[in-house]
């Protein structure tokens, strides 16, 4: 069964302090629902039309898990806590079996 991932990449970070609450939150919505982290932040090198800013990465066991994950109500309190803070493109999609 292929894996299922969260991609974020932040166009920009308006509110550290929402998203530093965000962080907690989301974690704890996450981590129980069986997704990893596997990249946060870091160094980034962006080509073509890419932008250079935070960048994370969230692996879980199927690509199911990883939409019920983001439907949780657990991950809608984190995204309440990070409202506004933020512009950024978040996408689910499916890995390769």
């Amino acid at each position: 069964m292929p894996k299922g991932y969260w991609v974020s990449v932040y166009r920009t970070i308006s509110d550290p302090e929402k998203l530093a609450a965000y962080n907690k939150l989301a974690r704890l919505a996450v981590e129980p629902a069986g997704g990893r982290t596997l990249v946060r932040g870091g160094r980034v090198v962006a080509y073509d039309a890419g932008i250079a800013e935070r960048t994370v990465l969230v692996e879980f066991d199927s690509f199911e898990q990883a939409v019920a994950a983001r439907e949780s109500a657990a991950y809608q309190e984190a995204l309440v806590a990070l409202s506004d803070g933020v512009e950024r493109d978040f996408r689910i999609v499916e890995g390769i079996d």
